[in-house]
């Protein structure tokens, strides 16, 4: 008798392991294949076809390439036209475009947050960078150079010694001067306005990065100019999420496009100054 009541027990237990067993299985099923994955799945085009715009990390404080009007709010440059291409050519609408504020030290990690489709916003390619992100092919070629007042003494990295240095933090302006000239002391600011602004209240004697970004600088304050010449090499490449190898095509695509018709030639002509070389 005892042997006969406890078979059904030992059963009992057999079958409610194997339920619970089977619903835990079903859950993490679930979970894997829930809408994260299927966004993934879907690719970032797609993603911005369902979501009606295209959201592009830019600049707002670099006059030419990503500068906001503070009267009217509108951010404008050749970063911003390129980005409306983009738009356009994926949602037939160059409108259906969000703009959302980057920095130098900000961009790659709301890339990888996915706050953003992707980074227009004079970013030079490295082969550092490449192991965070994709980048397009390049759109545009800078160089590094320094900016000092019109009666500085400074002529280039030759005379940067003990000098105090601005730059902008995340930049690989940064990290070029503190090897081409290791005895300069660099001060380093979260954006190109507030590295400005720095440089005229005297808390430096020369502001470095990217060439056309100084220039762009130059245009609002002739009271300083560029010397040195270009001390590195700054192709320009549009950061896309690691892996996104669909998204990078198409960008590819539309930056051809525009060579091709002469779009990009009235744009670089339009903020630049002059058709490319």
């Amino acid at each position: 008798m005892k042997n006969v009541l406890k078979w059904p027990s030992f059963m009992l237990v057999l079958i409610l392991s194997l339920v619970l067993s089977g619903c835990s299985t079903g859950k993490e099923s679930s979970s894997s294949g829930g809408s994260g994955g299927n966004a993934e799945a879907k690719g970032t085009i797609e993603q911005i076809k369902e979501r009606g715009k295209l959201i592009a990390g830019v600049k707002y404080d670099t006059k030419l390439f990503g500068l906001k009007d503070p009267a009217s709010g509108e951010v404008e440059g050749f970063d911003i036209d390129i980005a409306k291409a983009l738009a356009k050519q994926i949602l037939g609408d160059e409108t259906k475009v969000e703009l959302k504020e980057v920095t130098s030290k900000t961009r790659i990690p709301m890339l990888q947050n996915g706050d953003i489709d992707l980074i227009i916003a004079t970013m030079t390619i490295t082969d550092e960078r490449k192991e965070q992100v994709d980048f397009s092919d390049v759109y545009f070629e800078a160089g590094q150079s320094l900016l000092v007042k019109n009666d500085s003494a400074i002529t280039g990295l030759e005379s940067l010694d003990g000098v105090k240095v601005l730059a902008v933090k995340g930049s690989t302006s940064a990290q070029n001067i503190r090897e081409k000239a290791p005895n300069a002391e660099v001060l380093e600011f979260d954006n190109y306005q507030d590295a400005f602004t720095a440089l005229k209240a005297g808390k430096g004697e020369a502001l470095t990065t990217d060439n056309i970004i100084l220039i762009g600088m130059q245009q609002t304050d002739n009271n300083y100019k560029l010397v040195g010449g270009n001390f590195t090499s700054e192709p320009y490449g549009i950061a896309i999420r690691k892996g996104d190898t669909a998204f990078v095509e198409e960008v590819n695509s539309l930056l051809k496009s525009m060579k091709d018709s002469g779009e990009y030639d009235t744009l670089h002509e339009k903020w630049l100054g002059s058709k490319p070389e």
